[in-house]
């Protein structure tokens, strides 16, 4: 196994040089002067979404959004729902912030006039919280770049007062709200900020909703009217509405030099066309103005990209972003809640079946059944996935649509598995889906991971956890499938040297096989231009290395094991370290940054706290503790089954157990360096352990021995 550490590093040569997206790009047209050197209005309209927008019902805004790019923007601070005060205070940190107490439904407070300028109330106690909380969002770090820069910040309302506020709670010009603005304000400095609060203050109903989103496009084409010409004009959701109404994905508009009419917003924080989060509103605003982002800043600046369709349609396409989002909440909680019960319920059933040694009345039907459903068991991850091949948000009932597609790819790929000739086999077809498995998600890491968004096993913007790359449920699956499909290959290699009476070479070749798919797996997974997956990558290389040396007649020791731990995060961390040389947006750079500071153990600590918090789920928990139960048992104490079956699996296709344990190995690992926690362990098991049965039952048909035995398809 040492050639295993010199192929990580000629991989992580090789693809080096096209993996690591330079920050450059990202700052691109971005100067640095003494003063700014530009100018940028922000108007902040609270809870505003696509839908309230209308060509003759808010003329300004649809104006706005022809002449520039615009996106949908996921508003998430730190809780589920983006409190108004929330919004505004991210916007000063340039990351997720929050308010130091307060209903959630509580409306900026107002400042203290002093001279034209103002002073924030409580701004100290807001940036303390927020300094102390496992975030260190920095408030006052928009207003204190502006002021150090020697600039002055014009506040408009508010909510515009706690975003422009520097750290002692000051803005240079105040005015109290849109309708109350001298004459001149927009032009009195280069960074503008106006708070529209109209559709807060409007509540739930339709009706009021509507004569708000009216007020507030009136009070938009007041500031616009006055704007110096050149000024770079942003128009943000900045949160949500009333806690009751939930998390909703907002508007984000930009127009003004340098941004294409009629795009789609794109930032090198989400990688989405047409998604934008908070903190790049405060990145696009300092880049506008000419000055130079802080380190600390977590957003990055917005730009424009494609071309959106024209008039309604192009809002459309916007506003379904919110409809996919909003079918992914409701859907979630019933679909694993469904999960549990089926697998639980099917493993239960399984166990039953495989103790049973006579061969009773009916016997091969029900056990081919088995084999049937524990296919269609393993197949649901990767159907959730490619379900998004379908615009299942577009038309018709989302959820059921959504469903519907599920169902039927499941279906499909259950008929692949049992349409060859390798349908005769013991690994056969339960290789085939983990193989389809890897395929679907190494190839959605290859070309932008469309699959993995609003996907059941994916993530959403409104959840605000991950935006691009692979989420640990994927990588999950990812890893599960790629070990299962390894040792599938690794015995039909053997299997073919046995036939050839060349064991040795073949079994050689086995090994390679295992371990060129668990590098390329690694890969795709770690570097940041695809998966960008920290915790992955020291999961996966226990794994790969417990199946490699099974593979190979190679004793497994827990000294080694924990060797090959230690080299998952070493090759992580230069990973890391050469990301956050090339100055990328993504955590792993930041997370090394952070380390190079000495301010990493927050991060460590919060990230430890969501594993913790994971452990007693009750939907995943169930699943995982079941499927571990009867993993173990198949896997080191199959005769105490009374199940044959088994034996006769390990006696003929001996190298499952290889891929079983390797899979074992990167979840349990996985489980503890991921904030997924839980749900890494639970879902490697939710494809495991249905593949393992699938071929338990195939070797429990009266013909199964002397197929797998003769030729094994």
């Amino acid at each position: 196994m040492r050639g295993v550490g010199v192929l990580l590093l000629a991989v992580l040569a090789l693809v080096w040089p096209v993996a690591f997206p330079a920050a450059a790009e990202a700052a691109e047209g971005a100067r640095q002067g003494d003063a700014p050197q530009g100018r940028v209005l922000l108007v902040g309209v609270p809870s505003l979404h696509w839908d309230d927008l209308g060509e003759r019902t808010t003329p300004h805004l649809w104006r706005l959004a022809r002449a520039g790019s615009a996106g949908a923007q996921s508003v998430r601070a730190l809780g589920t729902v983006a409190c108004p005060i929330d919004g505004w205070l991210t916007v000063s940190a340039g990351a997720r912030a929050s308010r130091p107490s307060g209903p959630c439904d509580a409306l900026p407070p107002a400042p203290r006039v002093s001279g034209q300028g103002a002073v924030v109330t409580g701004f100290a106690q807001a940036r303390h919280s927020n300094a102390e909380s496992h975030f260190r969002a920095p408030v006052g770090l928009l207003g204190d770049t502006v002021r150090r820069s020697g600039g002055c910040t014009t506040a408009v309302g508010p909510g515009a007062a706690l975003a422009l506020a520097d750290s002692r709670g000051k803005v240079d010009v105040y005015a109290p709200s849109a309708d109350r603005m001298p004459a001149g304000t927009p032009g009195r400095c280069a960074v503008t900020v106006v708070d529209v609060d109209d559709l807060l203050r409007a509540g739930r109903d339709a009706d009021a909703r509507a004569a708000a989103a009216r007020r507030a496009d009136a009070a938009l084409g007041r500031v616009l009217a006055q704007t110096p010409p050149g000024t770079t004009v942003l128009v943000s959701g900045i949160s949500d509405g009333p806690a009751a109404a939930g998390p909703h994905l907002r508007v984000a508009i930009a127009a003004g030099p340098g941004v294409p009419a009629g795009g789609y917003l794109i930032s090198d924080s989400t990688r989405r066309r047409g998604i934008v989060i908070t903190p790049d509103v405060t990145a696009t605003m300092l880049r506008a103005a000419g000055l130079a982002a802080p380190a600390e800043l977590i957003g990055t600046p917005v730009r424009g990209e494609g071309r959106r369709p024209e008039g309604t349609a192009g809002v459309t396409a916007l506003a379904r972003h919110d409809v996919a989002a909003q079918t992914y909440k409701s859907v979630l909680p019933r679909f694993f809640l469904g999960l549990v019960i089926s697998q639980v319920a099917f493993y239960v059933l399984a166990m039953l079946l495989l103790r049973r040694a006579h061969d009773g009345g009916g016997r091969r039907r029900v056990l081919a059944v088995t084999r049937v459903v524990a296919l269609a068991c393993a197949a649901v991850p990767v159907s959730t996935y490619l379900v998004n091949l379908l615009p299942w948000w577009q038309g018709g009932p989302p959820r059921l649509t959504l469903l519907g597609g599920i169902a039927a790819f499941d279906a499909l790929i259950v008929a692949l598995a049992l349409a060859g000739p390798w349908r005769r086999s013991l690994l056969g077809p339960g290789t085939v889906v983990a193989a389809v498995t890897a395929a679907t998600v190494g190839l959605d890491l290859l070309t932008g991971t469309e699959l993995q968004l609003y996907s059941l096993m994916g993530y959403s913007p409104l959840v605000g956890g991950r935006y691009y790359g692979l989420g640990n449920i994927a990588f999950s699956v990812f890893a599960t499938s790629v070990l299962l499909t390894g040792a599938g290959l690794a015995q039909w290699l053997v299997d073919q040297g046995a036939e050839r009476g060349d064991g040795e070479r073949a079994r050689r070749w086995a090994v390679t096989a295992v371990v060129t798919l668990g590098l390329l797996a690694m890969a795709l997974d770690g570097l940041p231009l695809w998966g960008a997956d920290f915790g992955g990558v020291i999961a996966i290389v226990p794994g790969l290395a417990v199946a490699a040396m099974m593979v190979a007649g190679r004793r497994i020791s827990v000294l080694r094991l924990g060797a090959f731990c230690g080299v998952g995060g070493v090759l992580v961390l230069a990973i890391a370290y050469l990301d956050h040389r090339r100055g990328s947006s993504t955590h792993l750079g930041r997370f090394f940054g952070e380390l190079l500071a000495g301010e990493a153990v927050p991060t460590v600590e919060r990230k430890f706290n969501a594993m913790m918090g994971t452990m007693l789920n009750p939907t995943l928990t169930p699943i995982a503790v079941a499927a571990l139960v009867l993993l173990f048992m198949m896997l080191r104490r199959p005769g105490r089954m009374r199940a044959p079956a088994l034996e006769q699996v390990y006696a003929h296709a001996p190298l499952l157990r290889a891929g079983l344990m390797g899979a074992l190995a990167t979840a349990v690992v996985g489980t503890l360096v991921n904030d997924s926690g839980m749900a890494v362990l639970a879902l490697a098991l939710v494809v495991a352990v249905p593949l393992a049965l699938a071929a338990g039952a195939q070797a429990l048909q009266p013909a199964g021995t002397a197929e797998a035995a003769a030729g094994r398809g």
